[in-house]
């Protein structure tokens, strides 16, 4: 359930960026709306649909449902409309749709206003896209001055700014709803607004930010004693950290994880997690050699459970990654060791590319060392695997040759 939900926020982020990129490189800029006649949602004219008596009373119950019954038709008939190409005259329709949906109040208008906005966004239509985010900012402004306190309008203008793709906009109207949620006391309410809001900062990579949410949710799911929910910003915060290049906060974070998989007794994540701690280690000691040790400690741990639980091919990663540190540190004994261990992982992977690239690696570190009787075992080792996958036999050739 954890991966579906880290590989669903991770699609969510990818299909965001690529629609991002698409519209940033085909559109020209927002002209002022001032430059248009009419600003299609503040048509004055009186809407056969409404019945004449709305300018001096509201609208009867019966009155109402007819309304909404009209409005559904229209919205069905614009998709229909958009549907055959007509992208203008479907526009048309849903804008006549939007500015009746006023008159229902303002939690069905930023409904409406909210689906047509992710039209307009997927469409391209970029004046669609200003006219609608205008009219939100009115109601928004409308909220502010009457500083209300109702959370479903609230949550539906911010997810309604995510639809036109303006998170700044989003981002102060899911504050509004966070500073409300905590003065009630309502810790459910907190998580889901939190979560909204790391969303929006992903959604425009803003890893900083959305790490400060996610931890804050972390927070909250460790006083709960909510596990599952734990585990599952720990991931979320692994990634972040991961993608934000911050390998000292991934190490804390996947550690955590890593403790959690080891008190459950679910060791199937832990050799993934050591390999990735390791590396994150790899990196930090770049600038704080004293880390290093912790780097190749953690490729051992990550070789050691893989190969307990005969994942032999993550235990072939850790060792590869082991024996290239290995040989950075000018520690060829030891890498040469690693390398015959990987021998035996690659023969239970059955990985015969693997291996045929192992006895290159290890043939050409018996070189370094001017052992050549050992090294020429092992190009000829990699000749009979490269026979076998008809790749590459010219090259274990010229090996062989060189070191004869």
């Amino acid at each position: 359930m954890l991966k579906r939900l880290s590989v669903t926020v991770t699609t969510a982020i990818i299909w965001l960026a690529c629609s991002s990129l698409v519209v940033a490189a085909t559109k020209k800029p927002l002209k002022p709306l001032e430059e248009f006649p009419v600003n299609p949602l503040e048509i004055q004219t009186i809407d056969p649909l409404l019945p004449h008596s709305v300018k001096t009373q509201p609208l009867t119950p019966t009155e109402r449902q007819k309304l909404e019954t009209d409005l559904d038709d229209l919205n069905r008939k614009a998709a229909a409309k958009l549907a055959a190409g007509n992208q203008l005259d479907a526009f048309a329709l849903w804008n006549r749709e939007l500015r009746l949906r006023r008159v229902l109040g303002s939690l069905p208008e930023v409904q409406a206003l909210s689906r047509v906005g992710m039209m307009a966004w997927r469409t391209n239509n970029s004046l669609e896209v200003q006219v609608i985010t205008q009219r939100l900012q009115k109601i928004q402004q409308q909220v502010l001055l009457q500083n209300t306190t109702d959370l479903k309008l609230l949550q539906t203008l911010g997810a309604a700014y995510q639809q036109v793709r303006s998170p700044k906009e989003a981002l102060i109207v899911y504050n509004q709803i966070l500073t409300a949620v905590r003065s009630q006391g309502d810790a459910t309410a907190e998580a889901e607004t939190l979560l909204a809001m790391a969303q929006v900062h992903l959604s425009w990579f803003d890893y900083p930010q959305a790490a400060g949410s996610y931890e804050q949710l972390l927070a909250l799911a460790t006083a709960k004693g909510d596990r599952v929910s734990e585990v599952s910003y720990l991931q979320e915060l692994a990634f972040i950290y991961e993608q934000a290049k911050q390998p000292e906060e991934s190490v804390k974070v996947r550690s955590r994880l890593a403790e959690y998989y080891a008190n459950t007794k679910n060791q199937i994540e832990i050799p993934g997690l050591k390999l990735a701690i390791a590396s994150n280690y790899e990196s930090l000691a770049k600038t704080d050699p004293t880390l290093v040790q912790s780097a190749f400690q953690n490729y051992q741990e990550a070789y050691q459970t893989a190969w307990g639980l005969q994942q032999y091919a993550r235990a072939a990663d850790a060792l590869r990654s082991l024996i290239s540190l290995y040989r950075q540190q000018g520690q060829r004994d030891e890498a040469i060791n690693a390398s015959q261990i990987l021998i035996q992982t690659e023969v239970q992977a059955a990985d015969t590319y693997g291996l045929m690239n192992t006895y290159d690696q290890l043939g050409q570190m018996h070189v370094e060392k001017n052992e050549y009787p050992q090294a020429l075992e092992a190009f000829q080792r990699g000749l009979e695997l490269a026979q076998q996958l008809n790749y590459q036999q010219s090259y274990f050739t010229e090996q062989i040759q060189k070191v004869r």
